[in-house]
């Protein structure tokens, strides 16, 4: 496996097929299972599934500065982590499949399909930009 695992496994592991255990495919199983936690949960428990979610965005923030090579001097800024990215791949991911319900419309669930599929492409598109060290990532504290 590369660095970067690709948009396919990244998708599978959201709905629970993980093929190695790779660090952000576990981590993207877990943020699909706290999104499906959060569609249905009172907003009282919102707080500790965000908290959830913002731990594991933030330990692959911490994999990816130990794992990637450094970025060219020129190597242009994106404006989110790739934690972040995998975050939104899985809420994007559980949005879709919730769309397949038969009460949702042809418009809503070509939406919620078309959204995820451009995430994919700029997450294809990142991965190899930051393996290659044409893309740096926003650095995030250690806290």
């Amino acid at each position: 496996m590369t660095l970067l695992p690709s948009k396919d496994l990244i998708l599978e592991a959201c709905t629970g097929v993980i093929h190695e255990p790779h660090p952000i495919l576990l981590a993207a199983y877990e943020l699909a299972s706290l999104h499906e936690a959060r569609a249905s949960a009172a907003s009282g428990g919102l707080g500790e599934i965000d908290g959830c979610r913002a731990r594991l965005v933030h330990e692959i923030d911490r994999w990816m500065a130990g794992a990637t090579p450094n970025p060219a001097a020129a190597a242009f800024l994106h404006t989110e982590t790739i934690g972040t990215v995998v975050d939104r791949l899985a809420e994007l991911s559980v949005a879709a499949h919730a769309a397949l319900r038969p009460e949702v419309t042809d418009l809503e669930l070509h939406e919620a399909w078309h959204r995820l599929a451009e995430l994919t492409i700029g997450y294809t598109d990142l991965a190899f930009e930051v393996s290659t060290g044409r893309r740096r990532l926003p650095e995030r504290s250690n806290r």
